[in-house]
Order: structure tokens, then sequence, then C-alpha cells
């Protein structure tokens, strides 16, 4: 049975107020949609950890530095609420724009520090759209759980310092990256490669293994760059933004794993912007 799609704040909160009152705890996996794999398993990490369920979905322009991008991206609602239905969210939440950003808006959220780097250093203002818009859906939501993915490691980072800064009462969870069979990384974003860019868009997980593997073998990130920037644009990336070394904590740029660490990139490919991390362990 599909959840039904609630689009006004007054009647959300009079639900989860009622929801709350019964002792429920309420679990929310924000999105904006186009859903994917990865998408339905942070829903059905929720569904087994929670009473109550909700997912969001708002396509968020403040997180967007390209208009273009902005307006390209899928929108398939209806799709999503079909995908959801086997999982039993109870509610999806698709607010409109005046509903987050009613006339006179004034406020932005912004975490200093973690969105210096990465696609914060390439994104300006990317990061203060997705606090901002996650602030609210927090407290919209009156969630006590909140499921992310780690594939946007930088943005979990970032709304976990914005909860706890801002004494948002709601736990925030990171969960695995879900993969396709070759390795990509799944992403609303995948649907815009083309057949033949859609070939070679798991070597950036390719390139990035081969790094982890190296790492063991005691080698340093300013020895595997070039040569792993070099194998990309062989494979057809146009343009790689960052391929960087840095600690799971703090985000603190590193040359070997001297603590717990992620491997992050960023890379162009047939005008589709691709990010991928992953787990790098202290040696």
């Amino acid at each position: 049975m599909t959840a039904p799609i609630i689009r006004s704040l007054p009647e959300l909160r009079e639900l989860t107020r009622a929801w709350h009152r019964a002792g429920e705890m309420i679990g929310v996996v924000p999105t904006m949609g186009a859903l994917h794999q990865g998408h339905l398993s942070l829903a059905r990490i929720a569904r087994a950890e929670c009473d109550r369920v909700i997912t969001t979905i708002f396509v968020n322009p403040k997180q967007f530095n390209n208009p273009d991008d902005l307006k390209n991206y899928p929108r398939t609602e209806h799709e999503d609420a079909r995908k959801l239905a086997p999982i039993g969210v109870d509610v999806i939440y698709v607010p409109d724009g005046d509903t987050m950003y009613p006339g006179g808006f004034a406020t932005n959220v912004s975490v200093e520090g973690l969105t210096d780097c990465l696609c914060g250093a390439h994104r300006p203002g990317h990061f203060d759209g997705v606090a901002t818009v996650v602030s609210k859906l927090f407290l919209q939501t009156s969630a006590d759980k909140a499921y992310f993915g780690n594939k946007d490691y930088q943005q979990l980072q970032v709304v976990r310092r914005m909860a706890c800064d801002l004494d948002i009462p709601v736990e925030v969870i990171g969960c695995p990256t879900i993969r396709e069979e070759d390795g990509l990384a799944m992403s609303s974003r995948n649907l815009l490669l083309s057949d033949r860019a859609r070939i070679f868009a798991p070597h950036l997980n390719e390139v990035m293994e081969a790094i982890a593997t190296a790492f063991a073998e005691g080698k340093a990130m300013s020895d595997l760059s070039g040569p792993a920037i070099a194998k990309l644009e062989q494979a057809g990336f146009t343009e790689v933004e960052y391929l960087e070394l840095r600690a799971a904590d703090g985000l603190g740029l590193l040359d070997t794993p001297s603590e717990h660490a992620r491997l992050f990139a960023a890379a162009w490919l047939a005008g589709v912007r691709l990010i991928d991390n992953i787990d790098i362990p202290a040696r």
C-alpha cells in the first residue's frame, strides 16, 4: 500500500504530535527524490529501528550552484512513492517551495570548517543550503532519528555538526553506501549518464580501490594521486575536482592513513558530476 503524500506542514505536525503522545519513535529519511536502492536501504533501516518513518522529498534550490543542474535534476514523485510502498513508510512528506522558503525568508544555517574542503570548496554555498533545509526538515518532522548514506560523507558530517550545535534533539545515523554490481555508487545523478558513459563510470571506484590497496602496501597519497588522475582521464573523465585522503573525524587532509580516514573523489564524466568515498583504516 502506498504511503500517503502530505504537502501541508500543519497536517504533518498533527500526525507527529499524535505519534509522540503515543510514545512512538519517529525516523526520517530526507531525500530530493529520484529514489534508488541507496535511498530505499535507508528507509528499510529506519523501518526496522523506528515505530514511524517519514521519507521527505524536496528538491532544494538552495544547494544548487548551477541553475541548469537544478532544472535537470530528476523529479519522479509518483515512481518514488511506488518504490517506497513495499517498505511500509508511514508518510511521504513533499513540501513545496513556499512551505520551505516563504516570502521574506532571511535565515541561513552555515557550518564552518567542515565545509571548506572537498565539495564545499568546489560548490560555494552548497552546504549552507544543505544545513538550512535539513535543520528545517528536522524541526518540521520532529524526528528522533535521521538516516543518511555514507556516500555523501561530508554532508553527513556537516549535518551531525549542525544538529549538535543547534541542540536539535535528533540522532543522525550514517548508513553504508549502496553500489551497483560493478562498484558504481548509487546516485540519482546516475540517471543522467549516457549508456556509453555508464560503461566507464565504475572506473572511479576501481581507481579508488587501487589506491586503498596501495595504502596497505605503505604508499602515500602524494605518490598515488597523479597516476590515479591520469587513469581517470584515460577512462574519459574530463575533470577530477579532487582525489584526497582525509581524516574520518574532522576531514583534515592526510598523506597517509595515520588515523582512521576516508578517500574522497569527485570527477566529471560526460557532463555529469560523480562523487564517491571509501573507508580507509588506520595503518
